[in-house]
């Protein structure tokens, strides 16, 4: 069941302190909430420690199903306990890879994470097929005591869990930006104009970067307003060929024969009523 059934009219961002997942949360007492505050909310695992990064000022998109309760500004206690389960979580850590390692169970573990207000550890994997865990969980609930769960989570999610320095010098975008991943493909690195060298536009991960997406929108915006490569267009007579296309520089480059070349400003061009594209005099200075 949702915690909300409408989305609350104060809503805040939050990001959960181990787990990195990012949520809408918000609170059913209009408990006033600050940035940068902590509190304990309702997650998809069970109640953990989050922090709150602001209000959300635009809500269209967001969904009340979505919507994490607050359950409690964070006390002292909870925020110790959270600092000593982090030396748990490498012992447990530790302790269950051992144990995946004298099973020889086709996985790689990613994460161990204590819950905050439950007796249950959370052991997060990647593994390239379905994996039988079941004397894996056997062994680590005789070893804790506690509740086991295991998740198996793909690379994608591991990258945002984990962290690391991407190319660019910056965190992973998954890891400080934001957790909710889009879908990425070559085709926004064609209309990027970016080399398909596999080497050159993926991450740590393995997959397309992330800020593929997050750019392709801005792109596909921008080419609207200019001639595909391929295209030809007229001018003063003489027929030429769109070559390439700078949207930064707004500008395109055009090959004609006897090999004339071009550069044209995208001001200068605009639409004939049948479609095509025409280029403008360049207007003499007075």
């Amino acid at each position: 069941m949702p915690d909300f059934n409408d989305v609350p009219e104060q809503l805040w961002r939050a990001r959960i302190i181990p787990t990195n997942d990012f949520e809408y949360c918000a609170s059913v007492d209009g408990s006033e909430i600050e940035r940068g505050e902590f509190v304990v909310i309702s997650t998809r695992y069970g109640r953990d420690l989050a922090r709150i990064l602001g209000p959300v000022t635009d809500k269209a998109g967001v969904d009340a199903e979505n919507v994490r309760l607050i359950v409690r500004k964070a006390s002292d206690e909870d925020i110790v306990r959270r600092g000593n389960y982090e030396q748990k979580e490498e012992e447990a850590y530790s302790v269950c890879r051992g144990k995946i390692s004298r099973l020889k169970l086709a996985m790689k573990l990613v994460s161990a994470h204590y819950m905050l207000d439950e007796q249950k550890v959370m052991f997060f994997f990647t593994a390239e097929n379905r994996i039988d865990f079941r004397e894996l969980v056997k062994e680590l609930v005789a070893h804790f005591k506690m509740r086991i769960e295991l998740r198996q989570i793909g690379v994608r999610d591991e990258s945002r869990v984990v962290g690391g320095v991407a190319v660019c010098g910056r965190q992973f975008c998954c890891h400080s930006l934001t957790d909710r991943l889009k879908p990425v493909s070559i085709k926004m690195a064609k209309e990027q104009n970016l080399s398909l060298n596999s080497l050159k536009i993926s991450g740590p991960c393995g997959r397309l970067l992330c800020c593929l997406a997050f750019e392709h929108e801005h792109y596909s915006a921008e080419r609207k307003l200019m001639p595909h490569e391929g295209v030809r267009i007229s001018f003063e007579g003489v027929n030429y060929k769109v070559t390439e296309v700078n949207i930064f520089a707004r500008k395109i480059h055009l090959f004609g024969p006897e090999g004339r070349r071009m550069e044209v400003p995208v001001s200068r061009l605009s639409r004939k009523n049948g479609g095509g594209w025409v280029i403008q005099p360049e207007e003499e200075e007075a």
